[in-house]
């Protein structure tokens, strides 16, 4: 086997990425580039009534959103059909495979037999040693792998530790459908063999797996990967994750305004850990992640710690670069298309300018861009009730006063216009809030926005004035 790291992300596009999907994607991602190694991506299609073109694009879509690339072009099993029966066709050559004629009621009986008797259903082996020529008329084999029968399979896992399985509890596998078709078993060996994957690390519902991909390992005569299962996320409840909990498409979190480089650092500590430490750039990743720092347990899903840690990092981040992530992320925000569409230079350069009080209270893009609606907003604003009210119970009345007061500015800014209000206060003997709040409401047709001061610097005289003179009446 090279010495070259290799690892695969080989979902089935039979749905979105989910975030599970996502974590074991990152895991590989971080192993290999720490490492100096490649990742590849295959997509297992070979179960073509369920895969779609739409989950393909959908999975291609979010791991580029996340910024996990892959090495060389996209692989799809489907394709290699034809390598898999070969290898099948190898193992029937060699004696380490059989074709089998169990009809479907035949296997139904072993089923049934199998559940009154308390046990696993297993196929009881009736074609392994018989003689091919008693084969039934008409009936198309399967093709199975002739199973050790005696002794125990043991994989050393990463995560897992030594597991180890009676093979008198494993059957004989189907290698080849009866229509020809390879199984996942025997495509997910001979995919992972060609393409010289050194490391697998996947959920550890593929465990028992891994203990029947080993016979077949075995059987080819080839090396067996190294390997990590790692635990499934499970909802806060602990119970199975699902969509109540937060077990959406990565799509999901696209648009509901998560940042890619906080949902990488909250899937990296979803089950992985590194003493008490909660953040983590991504070269930080790169270096610190190992698969010994994989606990076994299930990890909890909790998406109010996302968004906290999605907060964090929107604050962390440069003005600039947070408002980049707005614009490009806006298509996709609830409201957000119809604004994509407005930005323009200055448009942009007004996001900027009011990124720092935009920041300081939003946790999502989605919350930064509600914040920067007043932006976007056309005159006359539209005031939502408690501004109406603000403005009904004598705040008219201030615009009235500080409108002129403001037109008579020389120059406009955050600091100037606070000079001319606050003056106004003091002059009348007014509380400062009951100022700002007819302004916020005149400014942007809400109650709650950044502060007043900056609000009027990056609106600019000439929208500011606007706004206030039709609050005015």
């Amino acid at each position: 086997m090279s010495d070259q790291v290799v690892t695969r992300f080989a979902p089935s596009p039979t749905g979105f990425l989910h975030i599970g999907g996502a974590r074991t994607a990152l895991f590989n991602w971080l192993y290999a580039r720490g490492r100096g190694g490649k990742m590849l991506l295959r997509i297992e299609d070979t179960d073509r009534e369920r895969s779609t073109t739409a989950a393909i694009d959908a999975i291609i879509d979010g791991l580029t959103w996340l910024g996990l690339d892959w090495d060389g072009d996209v692989i799809y099993q489907a394709q290699r059909v034809q390598r898999h029966r070969e290898a099948a066709d190898s193992l029937l050559a060699q004696g380490r495979a059989y074709h089998c004629y169990a009809t479907p009621a035949e296997l139904e009986e072993m089923r049934e037999l199998a559940r009154k008797e308390g046990r696993a259903p297993r196929y009881d082996g009736r074609w392994r040693d018989r003689d091919p020529a008693e084969a039934p008329a008409g009936v198309k084999p399967v093709i199975r792998l002739k199973a050790p029968q005696d002794g125990q399979t043991t994989l050393h896992d990463a995560v897992q530790g030594t597991v180890t399985w009676s093979n008198r509890d494993l059957d004989d596998l189907v290698l080849l459908r009866s229509d020809g078709t390879p199984t996942y078993m025997l495509a997910v060996v001979v995919d992972d063999h060609d393409m010289g994957v050194t490391q697998i690390i996947r959920g550890d519902d593929h465990l028992t797996n891994a203990a029947r991909q080993m016979h077949i390992y075995g059987a080819l005569g080839w090396e067996v990967p190294s390997m990590a299962h790692i635990p499934l996320i499970h909802g806060p409840d602990g119970s199975k994750l699902s969509k109540r909990h937060g077990a959406l498409g990565v799509d999901a979190y696209r648009e509901m305004g998560f940042l890619p480089s906080a949902l990488r650092n909250y899937l990296l500590r979803l089950g992985w850990s590194q003493g008490d430490r909660e953040m983590f750039t991504t070269p930080e990743m790169l270096e610190a992640f190992d698969l010994t720092g994989i606990g076994r347990s299930p990890s909890r899903f909790d998406f109010k710690k996302l968004e906290n840690l999605n907060g964090h990092k929107m604050r962390e981040a440069s003005d600039a670069e947070v408002t980049d992530a707005l614009v490009e992320t806006m298509p996709h925000l609830p409201g957000g298309a119809a604004k994509a569409a407005r930005v323009d230079a200055e448009m942009k350069a007004k996001l900027l300018a009011a990124m720092p009080g935009l920041k300081e209270r939003a946790k999502t893009l989605t919350e930064l861009l509600d914040g920067a609606g007043y932006l976007f907003d056309t005159r006359p604003l539209a005031l939502d009730e408690k501004a109406a009210a603000v403005l009904e119970a004598g705040g008219r009345a201030h615009l009235r006063e500080l409108h002129p007061r403001l037109v008579a500015l020389a120059t406009w800014s955050a600091e100037t216009t606070e000079g001319v209000v606050r003056a106004y206060a003091e002059a009348t003997a007014t509380k400062l809030g009951q100022l700002a709040q007819p302004l916020r409401a005149a400014l942007t047709g809400r109650t709650t926005s950044p502060g007043i001061f900056d609000v009027l610097a990056v609106l600019g005289r000439g929208e500011s004035l606007g706004r206030i003179a039709d609050a005015m009446t």
